[in-house]
């Protein structure tokens, strides 16, 4: 495979007539340069400059590629340029659906801070743990959990090792004690998240990485289809709550919540953002992706 600084020497060796000349240029060494040069003639099978002890110059068949090196470095560098221009203009307007709990509490801040960086960037946001049809909605980009089934969306990850912890308030613990088994959470009140009129009452959880799940169908007195009003029944020391490690890190950090059993691996809830075709991945997309990321890093922190 040919090598972006193997040509970059070839092209400066040729105008300088000189490999020690190219080195120097290029602030490496002569034995740097030479095994540039072989390495590139021997990716070609072609002998592109005549040595002698005194001097060296361009072979036919060097002066025929240089035309070409020349061009294909050029190309590289304008589209490094365009690139860094592109990330310098980053606009338009992106349609982004998200869930309700880390959409208000966490991405819109987020986002706050991206526009601020690019102001112009502009968000339409679509906030609801209802899952968005992205074939009929007019969405550019989903911010879901879960694993990607549908095999026809591009999904970019945003943190895929994100799981499920079961959390309480310290005045829940108080009042009702510490968890010390996983058998335990059967007589606590359990707070459960509802999607479409189906209640989420069977947690699974894992004694490693690699071992099966083991479930266990919790009860509660409350039930929400919004994942904010969970959290902030957890918070305010109504039950527990079984909740994506990302929602409640702020709660975790501040001490209004605290996790129970840690050494036990709760569900995994890998946060991806998904778009219809990789046409929609624009540089907007991929610079938005990355400062994502890398907040949700910071969060796991």
């Amino acid at each position: 495979m040919l090598r972006l600084d193997d040509l970059t020497v070839f092209v400066r060796t040729a105008d300088r007539g000189s490999l020690s000349a190219a080195a120097r240029e290029l602030e490496i060494s002569p034995a740097l340069a030479s095994a540039a040069v072989k390495r590139l003639e021997g990716e070609l099978g072609l002998r592109l400059f005549a040595r002698t002890t005194r001097s060296l110059r361009l072979t036919e068949v060097g002066e025929h590629y240089l035309g070409n090196a020349r061009e294909a470095l050029r190309l590289l560098k304008e589209g490094h340029d365009a690139l860094i221009q592109g990330q310098a203009t980053l606009g338009g307007t992106l349609k982004i659906s998200m869930p309700s709990d880390l959409g208000r509490n966490m991405m819109v801040g987020w986002l706050d801070q991206f526009q601020t960086l690019y102001p112009k960037v502009g968000f339409q946001l679509g906030i609801s743990d209802r899952v968005s049809d992205m074939y009929r909605q007019p969405v550019d980009i989903a911010i879901r959990y879960g694993r990607q089934e549908d095999s026809s969306l591009v999904a970019l990850p945003l943190a895929p090792d994100n799981r499920r912890v079961l959390v309480a308030s310290p005045d829940y613990i108080r009042q009702h004690g510490k968890l010390k088994a996983l058998d335990e959470l059967l007589r606590h009140n359990c707070l459960r998240f509802m999607v479409e009129e189906v209640i989420h009452d069977r947690w699974s959880f894992y004694r490693d990485a690699a071992a099966e799940p083991a479930a266990l169908h919790v009860n509660g007195n409350r039930s929400a289809d919004d994942a904010d009003v969970v959290r902030r029944w957890a918070v305010a020391g109504l039950g527990i709550a079984y909740k994506s490690r990302l929602d409640v890190s702020d709660d975790i950090r501040s001490g209004r919540l605290r996790i129970l059993l840690p050494d036990i691996l709760g569900e995994p809830a890998p946060l991806n953002m998904l778009c219809m075709h990789r046409a929609q991945i624009t540089p907007t997309v991929l610079q938005l992706r990355d400062f994502l990321r890398a907040q949700c890093e910071q969060a796991h922190a």
